[in-house]
């Protein structure tokens, strides 16, 4: 299985990103591409932009990047109760080479913050709004209190039950 990884933001210590490359280190045999969304900056959406400079190349290679994996794992950063403006922004482009962005892909779908929230908010919004884009999510989970939750330098989540939600949830794409 080819399995596409990443973190729905730019930070470059993303906790999403340790969250998310943890959980395909999870999936038996699949083998994974963790992109950064930093390789995908580009300008601000606007159809203004689109009319004078076309797709941009980096666009392209996302919504490539999608078109050849069997399956997505994506964990979403919460910027006040929503999307990074990385994200939002490599995700409108992708929209318009075609609506379809997740192209009936098996997705799980992940949020993790600091705080007891774990990055709830903008999960439901993403995994809500998946359908529209042709997203099949198999499941979502949002970790809580990421740094209580997780060993950094073993780079494993240490509570059992979040690990046994995490494991069930990533078993869904080998189905």
């Amino acid at each position: 299985m080819k399995l596409l990884t990443f973190a729905a933001t730019n930070s470059t210590n993303s906790i999403n990103k340790q969250l998310a490359t943890y959980a395909a280190s999870l999936v038996d045999n699949a083998q994974v591409d963790v992109i950064d969304l930093n390789d995908f900056e580009m300008p601000i959406f606007s159809e203004q932009r689109e009319k004078t400079m076309g797709q941009p190349e980096q666009a392209k290679t996302f919504f490539n990047k999608i078109s050849e994996a069997d399956a997505i794992i994506l964990s979403f950063a919460e910027y006040n109760g929503s999307y990074t403006a990385a994200y939002k922004n490599i995700f409108d482009w992708a929209s318009r080479i075609d609506q379809k962005v997740f192209q009936n892909k098996p997705m799980v779908m992940l949020a993790t913050s600091p705080g007891p929230g774990g990055a709830a908010s903008v999960l439901s919004s993403a995994v809500a709004s998946a359908p529209y884009f042709a997203g099949d999510v198999r499941a979502s989970l949002s970790v809580p209190s990421f740094y209580d939750n997780y060993d950094a330098e073993q780079k494993q989540i240490t509570n059992e039950s979040v690990l046994s939600e995490l494991k069930s949830a990533v078993s869904t794409l080998a189905a």
